[in-house]
């Protein structure tokens, strides 16, 4: 099964090569989507139906990374079928539009094999993957500043992975005589590794694949590459690639933790994670454009999960919660930020107005997308902020929980100001003097984000039996 889902954009791009048809861009791109999700609810399931299947010692599907891919999965499938009618008002040559489906596969094959990964060294290959692929699909509407966005996404991840790499060497020297990077070894040897050089190996992992994984202070290539990508590839950036970096950061902190050497990991966290959160709170309020304050939205996020991460325990479970709704809710953000721009024809968030009055549907998604991602009740994100709230709490941090709750609640009201204002303002002037052309869009543009919101409230009023047990075997030994 694991092969199924590794083997197949490599078919992919054998047919497409071959037999260079237009419709064989989209179709390819929702059989892997159909494929990819099928083949992780049966993983989460505990289902085998292919007779084939054999355990693979690079490849596995365990506890943790079990909620990773199965996200990715429901999220690159609601990009599939949003990517239909996205195509159809893309006015780009075929051959322009063949060379966006083999990046898009590419770039869910990397993410895959990231998540699926039981060796550090292969996670790390496969991280190195993402950034090549994705380089080119910011780069795709080939402006000035989609050039510029994609230089810097190069350039900073690229210092990124290697001071990954020089992290990973220093891991080896850890580890002594183990050799082996697999993350079994790492964690059953763990108690035997030297301490100092371990220590100095997760400052370089944790400031390397931070940098994939958009915690300031070395996220300065996202808001540029998120707002210059098209929408699509915006949901697959911030709600599955930097997951696939949260990950590899996950599975490191496990062999601190353990190692005996947690506290020294989750201060660098704690202060990552803050950070992000401030950074956000900082810059949303100067922001004229909405993709890349939804950028900034995914900074915070992302800093919200270090933190989680770093109280362990019940942060740890609010952590992975949080992680499944940031992903369905901002998957959704982004994509009904794609209607915004099919619309409107700006990123501007001064020149759309009256949003709601001129495509209610659009609107809608628009506001209730903003009360997800604020964790306002149903959301799941509230449960998960309450969690992180309450352990911080009840351990005492009390300066870093007002901390936690002032600056969530100015990056909410920075965003509420601009998601209002879109959505229920109306420029009278612009609209008298102006006949905007109405715009029709593909019911797949709207399919989608009703679907993964539903799921995103939906959990955060019930979450399923297994969905709950999944998550909390995903955070044992934390």
């Amino acid at each position: 099964m694991i092969n199924l889902i590794l083997l197949f954009p490599i078919l992919a791009f054998i047919i497409l090569a071959l037999c260079k048809k237009k419709f064989l861009n989209n179709l390819m791109i929702n059989i892997y989507a159909a494929v990819h999700f099928i083949v992780s609810t049966a993983f989460c399931l505990n289902t085998d139906f292919l007779p084939m299947w054999k355990p693979c010692r690079f490849f596995a599907v365990d506890d943790t990374n079990k909620i990773f891919l199965m996200v990715m999965s429901a999220v690159f499938l609601a990009v599939a079928v949003y990517n239909n009618g996205y195509v159809k008002k893309e006015t780009s040559l075929t051959k322009k539009l063949r060379h966006y489906t083999y990046m898009v596969l590419f770039f869910v094959f990397s993410m895959t094999g990231a998540v699926l990964s039981n060796n550090l060294g292969i996670a790390w290959v496969f991280i190195e993957g993402t950034t090549l692929a994705s380089a080119y699909l910011i780069y795709f509407h080939k402006t000035k500043h989609s050039i510029e966005a994609a230089w810097k996404y190069v350039f900073i991840c690229s210092i990124g992975i290697a001071l990954a790499f020089v992290g990973i060497i220093l891991m080896t020297i850890a580890t002594g005589s183990l050799n082996s990077l697999f993350y079994s070894d790492l964690y059953n040897n763990a108690p035997l590794f030297n301490h100092f050089w371990l220590q100095l190996s997760f400052v370089f992992i944790l400031f390397g694949i931070g940098t994939k994984m958009g915690l300031a202070p070395v996220h300065f290539w996202l808001p540029d590459a998120h707002a210059e990508a098209p929408s699509p590839i915006s949901a697959l950036l911030s709600a599955t690639l930097l997951n696939s970096a949260f990950l590899m950061i996950v599975n490191v902190f496990r062999v601190m933790v353990f190692s005996g050497c947690s506290g020294y990991a989750r201060i660098m966290l704690l202060v990552m994670g803050f950070l992000s959160l401030f950074i956000t709170a900082v810059f949303v309020y100067h922001i004229n454009n909405y993709k890349r304050m939804l950028a900034y939205s995914s900074i915070e996020n992302m800093g919200i999960l270090a933190i989680g991460t770093a109280l362990g325990g019940v942060g740890m479970l609010a952590a992975m919660i949080h992680l499944i709704g940031h992903s369905l809710i901002k998957g959704a953000f982004f994509l009904t930020s794609g209607n915004i721009l099919e619309i409107y024809g700006t990123k501007k968030i001064k020149s759309v107005t009256g949003l709601l009055k001129t495509d209610r549907r659009t609107g809608w998604l628009w506001i209730l997308s903003f009360v997800g991602i604020a964790a306002f009740p149903p959301s799941v994100l509230f449960v998960s902020e309450f969690l992180m709230v309450k352990t911080m709490f009840l351990e005492k941090h009390y300066i870093l929980c007002a901390l936690f709750l002032l600056l969530l609640t100015i990056v909410i009201y920075g965003l509420a100001k601009a998601v209002i204002g879109m959505a229920f303002s109306s420029n009278k002037e612009e609209n008298a003097t102006e006949q905007r052309e109405k715009v029709v869009l593909d019911w797949t543009m709207y399919l989608p984000q009703i679907v993964m919101l539903l799921i995103a409230f939906g959990i955060g009023i019930y979450m399923p039996r297994g969905l709950s047990e999944t998550v909390l075997m995903s955070v044992a030994g934390f």
